[in-house]
């Protein structure tokens, strides 16, 4: 007998096996033991506390800025796609904003708008959903997810209901002294009052330059590496000769050199291979070091 004979109940879906590439923006990866869709909080919670301790469980969010590898995912993968993860709420008197975790980033920037509360403008130019943005502190054009948090609320692995203020978070570039495994259900932001057609005509710019300078209709996810202090890591990828060069059905796209594209037949395995490879090569020609901002994991397909 195996645990995937005794998972708990749920009002959700259970799927076995599921091949997880059709989750993720780069459309690579291998099968997930099991694939948990809650239908809403309590389902998670639920779950969570009826599923043995020791299984690995893993958060998929929209699979922006993710590579699952070609040995797939040990353990339970959980997607929030319910509508109750991706609701947004307006507190348009105090220029607030509450969301669940799976709410994509652009639709809250542009809810914000709508309501005319400014200050998550920038969430228009960052591909991904709330729960990523706070694992992470995303941001762009000179706002981060730090300047705008309020509070997040999240379960942890025994589905016990935790919150944290921004304060809690330790927040840096791209990263959050949270302790890992907590699974983002909601977030509170703060912004401020603006008449709605000059926080739309910002999104507006965004979002012109984002398709104009990133291969957003491509197989992609966002910035592949984080920009090392000093650097951008475009440039070193550019200056490296990687820009456009083909590694097995992957490249690093010629209109912007930290975004990696599937060009329809690349493997995680032809991804993350030429990651690796700008890594090193960017390291002994330049003598930086590029860190991974996409995030890879599972098994590899001999593992």
């Amino acid at each position: 007998m195996s645990w995937k004979d005794h998972l708990p109940t749920v009002r959700g879906k259970l799927l076995f096996d599921e091949p997880l590439g059709p989750f993720t923006w780069l459309r690579v990866g291998g099968p997930a033991e099991v694939l948990f869709l809650p239908a809403d909080h309590l389902d998670l919670s639920d779950f969570l506390q009826g599923l043995p301790p020791d299984v690995p469980v893993t958060v998929l969010g929209v699979g922006s800025n993710l590579i699952v590898r070609d040995g797939g995912l040990d353990g339970v993968a959980i997607r929030l796609a319910g509508r109750d993860f991706a609701a947004i709420d307006v507190e348009a008197q105090e220029h607030r904003i509450a969301c669940g975790a799976g709410a994509l980033d652009a639709a809250v920037a542009r809810a914000s708008a709508k309501a005319g509360i400014a200050g998550l403008e920038f969430y228009a130019g960052i591909p991904g959903s709330i729960g990523g943005a706070l694992t992470m502190n995303a941001g762009c054009y000179g706002m981060e997810t730090k300047d705008v948090l309020v509070a997040a609320w999240g379960y942890d692995r025994a589905g016990e209901m935790r919150s944290f203020a921004v304060e809690d978070f330790g927040y840096s570039y791209r990263h959050s002294e949270v302790p890992p495994g907590i699974i983002w259900v909601q977030a509170f932001f703060q912004g401020r009052p603006d008449d709605p057609s000059a926080i739309a005509a910002r999104i507006g710019e965004i979002t012109t330059r984002r398709e104009q300078t990133q291969p957003i209709r491509e197989k992609t996810g966002g910035s592949t590496f984080k920009n090392p202090p000093g650097h951008s890591a475009w440039k070193l990828v550019d200056e490296a000769g990687w820009r456009g060069k083909p590694y097995g059905g992957a490249m690093f796209s010629p209109l912007h050199a930290n975004f990696l594209i599937n060009g329809g037949e690349a493997t995680a395995s032809d991804l993350e291979g030429l990651g690796e490879a700008v890594r090193a090569d960017v390291k002994a020609k330049l003598g930086v070091d590029l860190e991974w901002e996409i995030k890879r994991i599972g098994r590899a397909p001999d593992a």
